[in-house]
């Protein structure tokens, strides 16, 4: 233990405070944070709260955990890396590595307090199965924009809109009680079901009644507690076993042979006893100070609408039993309710969960397959396949006389690929230094272990450098090559990029991902900052709830969203084991896909190239877009 206390460097934790109701504090960021804090029993940080207005009466009796100390802190004597950042945010000294966002935060605490205390292998498990609750950023998880950011804003709308007489159900806690109804996934899931069909035959439940009850279509209150105590016998035995630190319930012999022999489709599904399913997760430590607060208004203002949330009821019910979280709850000021039992029938289910919103589903009746007939209609229109032509194809930086660790080679890749990379850093370096001016902002989103980063801060000392990453493996990789040159002109920020709210002059990324490029250039165009970007993964681009495709006003004139899908997909088509042809179908793909994107821009005042990079070897995806404002 005397080793791990010697690594945990000193941490401060800020989080907003707006005003507190009724015993929550607010924005429910922080109440979530707090109730955190106090599950994992964590005195690592030190706290500060930081009011939204300008003079404010904090009184943090009974909303606070009591050995947790707080100070109060003015957004002005912020840490200039935390100015740049949502709250909450966690840094440490020195201040220029910081966290931000609510998952990412929660997910840091967790971390932390296991590595304080690794016998609380409970806490560890709060990330669930390899670690990913809430791991996937917002913008392309929706269960993590349920938890992160809509549920959470909604409540606190609901909360607002409280003190009218009829306020409106939020659409999100209609989306969680659907959720709550839909059939658990687990990595043993075909195991768990068989050991649920052997207990269901043994009480004498036959599937087909096991599978309308999963399915809302059972009414009979007999029937409904029959099949839930088998449900208890198996999933909550599951589920609480792993809480006590046991093994899960497993056979003690070989099933019999009309268990094993079952079809997939005949096994009884399993059901949630926690919001992602079998186990108590940080999804559920972020959802109840959220539903708690739901729930409160509900049964004061609204009563005969708890009814029309049973599985909700249940699960609020059903997370008390889980130790320590009562304890927990009380130091932050949350008392829980007892609800009535709840007993519903499947038409008052259905009517409410089909007012939840869903994805619109696009057809097109004149839709053909293929890009062909796509890159024909386009030319048609006049928009075809061009390239702006590159501005230094030889240039390079000298990298025999740059220090090791600016090379990628200090990374774990092959030679070829080191040179490879290093190829592509020679176009991007090339066009952000000629664009730099000294005292510029320069932001290197999806920056990964911090190729392009680094070597723009050693190349442009007077310049402030900020690596943004969601993964954090990765930004430790890179703040190690950064301390060895001694760099003092960079930043790092594991958060999705929405969370960085400075203001910058230059955006860039090398290779992020899918709809990751789109977020990219409409955070540099909010902030009129130019940017160089190299797209990848165009087959994962997709709607979602901030971008539509096509995204010119051009493209979609001419293309459905169907077809340009089908750029989208035949653009990642272009690795090197593929046939010549089909390749240089791919690159066509990914240029027309790019030029979309460059057509947008330049409806927003934007004068923008989509250039190939030099060699075209250096990766199968080698677009640059590039974006000046004028």
């Amino acid at each position: 233990m005397k080793g791990i206390k010697k690594s945990l460097t000193e941490e401060y934790l800020y989080l907003d405070f707006s005003h507190q109701i009724e015993g929550c504090i607010f924005p429910l960021h922080t109440s979530v944070t707090l109730f955190l804090l106090s599950y994992c029993d964590c005195k690592i940080f030190k706290v500060c709260l930081v009011p939204t207005g300008e003079s404010i009466d904090i009184s943090l009796k009974n909303v606070v955990p009591q050995d947790v100390e707080v100070q109060i802190i003015s957004r002005q004597d912020l840490p200039p890396i935390v100015q740049n950042c949502c709250l909450p945010a966690i840094v440490e000294k020195p201040d220029s590595f910081c966290r931000a966002g609510l998952a990412v935060v929660l997910r840091h605490i967790i971390q932390r307090s296991y590595e304080a205390d690794p016998s609380k292998k409970e806490i560890l498990e709060l990330l669930g199965f390899k670690k990913t609750c809430l791991k996937a950023c917002a913008e392309v998880s929706q269960w993590t924009r349920l938890c992160e950011l809509t549920i959470p804003l909604a409540i606190e709308n609901f909360l607002r809109e409280s003190s009218d007489q009829h306020p409106a159900i939020p659409a999100e806690i209609l989306q969680l009680e659907k959720k709550l109804s839909e059939p658990v996934r687990v990595h043993n899931d075909d195991k768990l079901r068989r050991q649920k069909l052997k207990q269901q035959k043994a009480a004498g439940v036959g599937p087909s009644l096991a599978k309308e009850k999963a399915m809302g279509k059972v009414h009979r209150q007999e029937t409904s507690q029959e099949l839930d105590s088998t449900s208890e016998n198996l999933e909550l035995k599951v589920a609480f076993s792993k809480l006590t630190v046991q093994e899960e319930p497993a056979a003690t012999h070989r099933e019999p042979p009309h268990i094993r022999k079952a079809k997939a489709s005949d096994l009884p599904p399993l059901e949630h006893v926690f919001a992602e399913g079998l186990y108590f997760t940080l999804a559920d430590i972020v959802l109840l100070p959220c539903i708690h607060h739901f729930l409160v208004i509900i049964c004061k203002k609204l009563s005969e609408k708890l009814i029309e949330f049973p599985l909700l009821a249940a699960w609020y019910q059903r997370i008390q039993e889980v130790p320590r979280v009562k304890t927990a709850a009380s130091q932050c000021g949350i008392q829980f309710l007892r609800l009535p039992e709840l007993l519903t029938t499947s038409n008052e289910q259905d009517s409410n969960l089909s007012e939840v919103p869903g994805v619109e589903e696009q057809n097109d009746a004149s839709f053909i397959g293929g890009p062909r007939p796509t890159m024909t209609k386009l030319m048609e229109k006049g928009i075809e396949v061009m390239f702006s032509p590159h501005p230094c194809p030889t240039w390079t930086l000298d990298w025999n006389s740059l220090p090791a660790a600016v090379s990628p080679k200090e990374g774990k890749m092959s030679s070829d690929r080191a040179l490879r990379k290093q190829q592509q850093l020679n176009n991007l370096v090339y066009i952000v230094t000629n664009q730099a001016k000294p005292g510029d902002r320069i932001v290197d989103f999806c920056s990964g272990g911090g190729h392009v980063g680094i070597v723009l801060a050693h190349m442009l000392p007077s310049c402030q450098v900020t690596l943004i990453e969601n993964k954090e493996l990765s930004l430790i990789r890179a703040k190690k090559r950064s301390d060895e040159l001694g760099l003092s002109n960079i930043w790092f920020i594991q958060a999705n990029m929405e969370y960085f709210t400075g203001m910058f002059n230059i955006g860039v990324a090398l290779h992020a991902c899918g709809v990751a490029t789109d977020m990219v250039i409409e955070h540099c165009i909010k902030t009129r900052a130019s940017f160089v970007t190299c797209p990848c993964c165009y087959g994962f681009i997709q709607n979602t709830s901030k971008f539509h495709f096509p995204k010119s006003e051009q493209f979609k004139k001419t293309l459905s969203y169907k077809e340009h899908m089908i750029l989208c997909r035949f653009a990642d088509q272009t690795a090197v084991q593929l046939p010549p042809q089909r390749r240089l179908v791919g690159k066509q793909c990914m240029c027309l896909v790019d030029l979309d994107r460059a057509r947008a821009a330049e409806e927003r005042g934007y004068c923008v190239q989509v250039i190939s990079m030099e060699p075209e070897s250096c990766s199968p995806k080698n677009n640059m877009i590039v974006g000046v404002p004028i």
